[in-house]
């Protein structure tokens, strides 16, 4: 209820009611932008790349100019180069002086700039602003004011929606003008000026994208100047193709910088090997990012788990800046957690108690130990993970005596094995030996080296020692676990008998980090 003052003027009462009337709406509106994070800096390319004889930063705006004097031979692109989006709304404002240009999504980066996939148009012309081109593709796939559904071999049904001229009358010349696009699986929208200008439903599974970068275009011919400001992005949750609750889930796969020796801690042709042999899990979408956190502040939106594959202790990804407040959200939220070999890994001080809710478990210094042993496995306890798991011997620097919760309260252990005596030769240290490992051990007390744990909220977490040889990734059973984890924690289901995948020879020996060679 708004009170007015009897002996305030007329005009002012009705000011000050609606500012009440209103206030909830501007809030509303406020809460809404607070969910899009800036891709553009508004000073300079950081974040961006392309050729700098064509971009630059003018006027707090992205500028691409070519002129009679330096024209580009082809269609050339500024790509963001932060990860690539799935599921999102994009929004933006353009300005352009002759010719035509773009923006790219869910594209593919072909080298030297040449990018391909969905783009939605624009032009200083009166035809193409608003359509939806696939560039290098399938070429128009909606008219403006047209909504398409696209089936197999470009099969286009088409319903005209809004007249195209209605459309081109809202848009300025020469002026800045906005856009928005939406994609949600297969659906795809495109609005300038707040009008609807495309709608596609792209439902050839051979040629549609579901994920890939995004990049602005600098369109070959005659000379022109295009601008491009308050570009920013929201995630949006994964979505299966034309469902209305879809299940579908989303995984993030986090990739540590370059460490150890060749062979050792391949953490990016690790992630790059899980996502792979995730590619046949139905309803899962997964997207990965390499050495070390995302540069991209929107890469956990939408995730329904997160995997870190890196080194830890107090060079830990999770422990860096504000990222344990922003990893507390997500967790909070439900947002699954996997953390492979020396990922589970934190300071006691800061990040223990956090992974010991979150993970169930971790790695603590002056009381668990990092041996390399053969481990055997031969039994396992009836859990998803384990689904299609045979026993299985390997070789590898199996963390134990790891820190778990009281009790082992909401924690499976998954991989139990009595290491050998000779696990603890060394002297003691940090991560060597210490007198209550060495009492536990004399004891003959089992020790978990992969555990599964589930949290208050419904969050999912897997702690797994094993991966710091690469070449371990080509046992089955062991990459089957890991694949199998990813998959429950993000809540989805593991098939029957377990995530099934091959890796060759040759893909366990590609992606491998330089490392001074």
């Amino acid at each position: 209820m708004v009170l007015i003052n009897r002996r305030l003027p007329a005009v002012l009462c009705g000011l000050l009611l609606l500012t009440g009337l209103f206030a909830p709406v501007a809030a509303r509106a406020a809460e809404d932008d607070a969910d899009f994070k800036p891709l553009f800096n508004g000073k300079d390319l950081e974040g961006w790349d392309g050729n700098p004889d064509f971009w630059s930063v003018k006027d707090g705006a992205i500028t691409g100019t070519t002129t009679a004097e330096k024209p580009t031979k082809g269609n050339t692109f500024l790509i963001w180069k932060d990860g690539p989006v799935d599921d999102f709304e994009l929004r933006l404002d353009y300005k352009i002086v002759n010719g035509n240009s773009g923006i790219q999504y869910r594209s593919k980066d072909h080298g030297n700039w040449v990018v391909g996939g969905y783009q939605a148009d624009f032009e200083a012309g009166d035809t193409y602003s608003g359509i939806n081109y696939e560039e290098r593709g399938r070429g128009v796939l909606c008219q403006r004011g047209e909504k398409v559904t696209v089936e197999k071999d470009n099969k286009k049904t088409a319903e005209r929606v809004t007249e195209s001229k209605k459309l081109q009358d809202a848009i300025k010349k020469e002026d800045w003008n906005s856009y928005v696009i939406i994609a949600k699986g297969n659906h795809l929208i495109h609005k300038i000026n707040g009008n609807v200008t495309a709608e596609v439903i792209d439902n050839d599974e051979d040629k549609r994208a579901m994920s890939g970068i995004l990049a602005l275009q600098l369109h070959a011919g005659p000379p022109m100047v295009v601008q491009f400001k308050n570009i920013r992005i929201k995630r949006i949750k994964v979505a299966d193709t034309g469902k209305a609750d879809t299940g579908k889930k989303k995984a993030v796969l986090v990739a540590g910088r370059p460490s150890h020796a060749p062979g050792d801690h391949e953490h990016n042709a690790g992630v790059l090997l899980m996502k792979k042999c995730l590619a046949s899990v139905p309803n899962l979408e997964v997207v990965d990012y390499h050495n070390g956190w995302p540069t991209d502040a929107n890469a956990f939106d939408g995730a329904d788990m997160v995997l870190f594959y890196a080194d830890g202790g107090g060079g830990h990804p999770a422990i860096q800046e504000d990222h344990l407040v922003r990893l507390h959200k997500l967790m909070e939220n439900g947002v699954g957690l996997v953390c492979v070999h020396y990922a589970v890994e934190v300071p006691k001080d800061k990040g223990g108690p956090e992974f010991l809710n979150w993970l169930g478990g971790y790695f603590e210094t002056n009381w668990s130990v990092n041996p390399h042993w053969t481990a055997k496995f031969e039994t396992f306890p009836n859990h998803p993970v384990t689904q299609g798991v045979k026993p299985f011997e390997v070789n590898d620097e199996w963390y134990y005596h790891m820190r778990f919760r009281d009790k082992l309260v909401g924690v499976t252990p998954i991989l139990t094995a009595l290491p050998p005596k000779s696990t603890l030769e060394r002297g003691d240290g940090p991560h060597s030996g210490n007198p209550a490992v060495r009492e536990a051990i004399a004891k003959g007390e089992v020790q978990h080296v992969a555990w599964a744990s589930e949290r208050a909220g419904g969050g999912r977490a897997f702690g797994f020692t094993g991966g710091h040889n690469h070449r371990n990734w080509g046992d089955d059973n062991f990459r089957k676990l890991v694949l199998n984890a990813i998959v429950w924690t993000a809540h989805a289901d593991v098939p029957e008998g377990g995530v099934q995948s091959t890796v060759s020879k040759e893909e366990l020996a590609a992606n491998l980090d330089p490392k001074g060679k």
